[in-house]
């Protein structure tokens, strides 16, 4: 999955031409208007192997959440069933860990992708952020590229018997180019930049349960736990953290599978899949359907205003809210559909490795993924899947990672 591109330009020998640098000096506020017409990651692709004055335009795109092509699908190679759910934790064998990367926009092509034969580590599933796979166990983090299976390997943590992490993320706080990796306990968080060789701990004065989803934006953490409480961890000058009053009404968010974050654009999006349980003809009946909301913080409490459509924009989800979600601007320009939600898990009788549900449109229980929403499965059961599940995602060096 790869595409090469030179600088180049045409003319007639007779009259001189401009030279490749002649390009290379675009302005990046054009740069960055070439950038959302992209139809494709391989578009994409080509970009950023023209020059490099290109590839640097790229670290200062206002958001990857604006691009017009959508997210890679990434699928292991054993898939995790909601059935084999035992309520633990289990390590999984790194040298095992294998997955596809498959292209919405370019079905016929594919990457077979793994972490390096040399790693037999046994650790657990953490997320994934800004193109990484993070795994932690017993101190020891690691680090693996999604797309090109390379590792990095944090220094160790100091293990207590006590501590407890069960999620992470990388991110770039306000005024820095460098990536932190960042990894939760239940009331504080532990940062490591990378190519240090120390980390720091800061207590975050939560409420002393899991969270279940980590999104960022505009420099600041936006983090739900188990309950749905929402806190806005800020990063600068000083950490502080912000609980933010939520009106929720369980009615429309439901009570068993809690909601999505959702970056598009300048929004925060909700995205919630409220189940309905029902009998029809003597046999139960379980189905659910997707609302999305646009999250107001600009009044107190905050309030969410429902969207009856995306109108042209598309979003992606996974089942295990560690994993990052996107948006999409016109999908209709790779073969996508408007007004859908991208669900990384693929129907049990479908071919597709992913299941694409209208806004509104109800989703009956022959599909296995919304067994993930059941009482039969513990309520904890999304946040602490320890096994890599189906995600999207998007490379290091498109979310601006490693410039």
């Amino acid at each position: 999955m790869s595409s090469d591109k030179t600088c180049h330009t045409s003319g007639s020998s007779s009259s001189p031409s401009p030279g490749p640098h002649v390009w290379a000096d675009l302005v990046d506020s054009l740069l960055h208007e070439i950038i959302v017409l992209f139809g494709s990651f391989h578009d994409f692709i080509g970009f950023v192997g023209t020059c490099r004055s290109w590839r640097h335009a790229v670290s200062s795109f206002s958001s990857v959440y604006t691009f017009s092509f959508p997210p890679l699908h990434l699928k292991p190679d054993v898939c995790f069933s909601p059935r084999q759910h035992n309520g633990r934790a289990q390590c999984m064998l790194l040298s095992d860990c294998k997955w596809k990367i498959s292209d919405p926009a370019k079905r016929d092509l594919t990457l077979q992708c793994s972490v390096p034969q040399s790693t037999h580590n046994q650790m657990l599933y953490m997320g994934s952020s800004c193109g990484y796979l993070i795994f932690f166990h017993q101190g020891h983090s690691l680090l693996v590229n999604v797309y090109t299976g390379t590792e990095v390997k944090p220094p160790i943590l100091p293990y207590r018997s006590q501590l407890s992490i069960y999620c992470g993320t990388l991110m770039a706080p306000h005024n820095s180019s460098n990536l932190h990796l960042l990894l939760f306990t239940k009331r504080t968080m532990y940062q490591w930049q990378i190519g240090t060789d120390s980390w720091s701990e800061q207590h975050l004065g939560l409420d002393g349960e899991r969270l279940e989803q980590i999104v960022c934006f505009k420099g600041d953490i936006f983090a739900v736990d188990i309950l749905a409480s929402v806190f806005i961890i800020h990063f600068g000058p000083q950490l502080s953290t912000q609980r933010v009053q939520v009106e929720w009404n369980m009615a429309i968010i439901g009570c068993v599978v809690r909601p999505w974050l959702v970056v598009c654009g300048d929004m925060i999006l909700v995205v919630s899949f409220p189940l309905n349980f029902g009998q029809s003809k003597g046999i139960s009946d379980l189905s659910g359907t997707f609302h999305v909301f646009r999250f107001d913080l600009s009044v107190q409490p905050a309030q969410l205003v429902e969207m009856e459509k995306l109108e042209n924009h598309a979003l992606f989800i996974s089942l295990d809210r560690r994993n990052p979600t996107f948006s999409c601007w016109r999908p209709e320009r790779w073969g996508g559909k408007s007004n859908c939600i991208y669900v990384a898990r693929q129907l049990e009788d479908s071919d597709e490795p992913w299941t694409a549900v209208e806004l509104g449109q109800p989703v009956h229980e022959k599909t296995e993924w919304i067994q993930f929403g059941s009482p039969l499965y513990p309520p904890e059961f999304s946040v602490h899947c320890s096994k890599l599940e189906s995600l999207w995602m998007l490379p290091n060096f498109v979310c601006g990672a490693g410039q």
